[in-house]
């Protein structure tokens, strides 16, 4: 069997079914739930997980919170430029690595002008093409950010943020402010789900891994081994390590909410499936053939065409029955992406 090139994940997704709004209700949304064992595939609401995941079995929950981190403002000459926060320098809140836009015009030693009360010093340009820059504000930087920032939608919502993305492009357990992208498969938790499911005796474990922008870049290589993966910080505590072995040694089964859940939990795993507690940077990139070692079963969303999302759950249901569930949800009409319908492998 020939190796699996990046056009092997290529689809063809009508534009009108990308979502452009969350769904009314969170867990209204649809879910198709895939079979691994047998190719079966079944349509249900988002609200039967509830139903679904038996006691005993743990639920992994990313609890990153997605920050106001694109910055509009004005150059000295008077054009409009736009910084996108990425993550900040050696522990402190004042300087970041950002993407700019226009990069031309947002050399180093640039100011962008946000707000009288804000503003933008670019420092230096990384060899990766992005920016060192500086924030320089009289308030404290969280408040300013808020004030003055926006939720940084992807960018197949081809729509402005609004003041319902605050709320809705976050999941309702966010805790730990990070993330540039929502990890989307847990916006369609309620809290009134997750007390039903704990009350049924499955254990909510949380960790951290903050989604960066590389999230979205396809891979732009033919040979997937080629494509350089993007990293991103995490933080697995030895606490939930140590819950999710006990589950596990019990008989209990490990549900990840996400690929950022699985990105986490399979960085500290050992070859006999042991979790470590760790925290650091992975670029762990999970594409088939792959032995899955900490994760049992995957809640997610749709994913863009040739992404490493995508591949990272083709190597978890294997490549042809989840393009196979891909085509159908185009077929019975799913929303996709950030703010779409959601998939669940068994």
């Amino acid at each position: 069997m020939r190796a699996l090139r990046t056009s092997d994940f290529d689809f063809a997704l009508p534009p009108e079914q990308i979502a452009q709004h969350p769904a009314a209700r969170r867990d209204e949304s649809r879910m198709l739930v895939l079979e691994r064992a047998t190719h079966t595939v079944r349509h249900r609401t988002f609200s039967d997980l509830v139903e679904v995941i038996p006691p005993g079995d743990a639920l992994v929950l990313n609890d990153t919170q997605v920050f106001p981190a694109r910055l509009a403002g004005r150059r000295p000459g008077g054009g409009e430029a736009e910084v996108l926060l990425l993550y900040p320098q050696d522990g402190g809140d004042t300087v970041w690595t950002a993407l700019v836009r226009p990069g031309n015009k947002l050399r180093p030693g640039r100011v962008l002008e946000v707000s009288p009360e804000l503003r933008v010093e670019i420092l230096e340009r990384t060899p990766d093409g992005n920016r060192i820059v500086r924030l320089e504000t009289s308030l404290p930087v969280v408040e300013a950010l808020d004030r003055y920032g926006a939720i940084p939608l992807p960018p197949y919502v081809d729509r402005a943020a609004g003041p319902e993305d605050r709320e809705r492009y976050q999941t309702v357990y966010a805790r730990e402010r990070g993330s540039v992208a929502a990890p989307t498969a847990g916006l369609h938790f309620t809290p009134g789900m997750l007390e039903r499911i704990q009350q049924r005796g499955v254990r909510l474990v949380r960790l951290v891994l903050h989604v960066g922008v590389g999230t979205f870049r396809p891979v732009s290589t033919e040979e997937p081994a080629a494509h350089p993966m993007h990293a991103e910080r995490f933080r697995v505590a030895a606490e939930a390590a140590a819950t999710l072995n006990a589950i596990r040694a019990a008989g209990g089964k490990i549900w990840a909410v996400g690929t950022t859940v699985v990105r986490a939990l399979e960085t500290v795993a050992d070859e006999g499936g042991l979790i470590e507690g760790g925290e650091g940077w992975t670029d762990i990139f999970i594409r088939p053939p792959y032995a899955f070692r900490a994760v049992d079963h995957l809640l997610t969303n749709f994913h863009l065409p040739r992404s490493t999302l995508l591949m990272l759950v083709s190597a978890f249901g294997g490549h042809q029955p989840v393009m196979n569930a891909y085509r159908e949800a185009i077929r019975s009409g799913y929303r996709f992406y950030s703010y779409g319908d959601a998939m669940l492998l068994l």
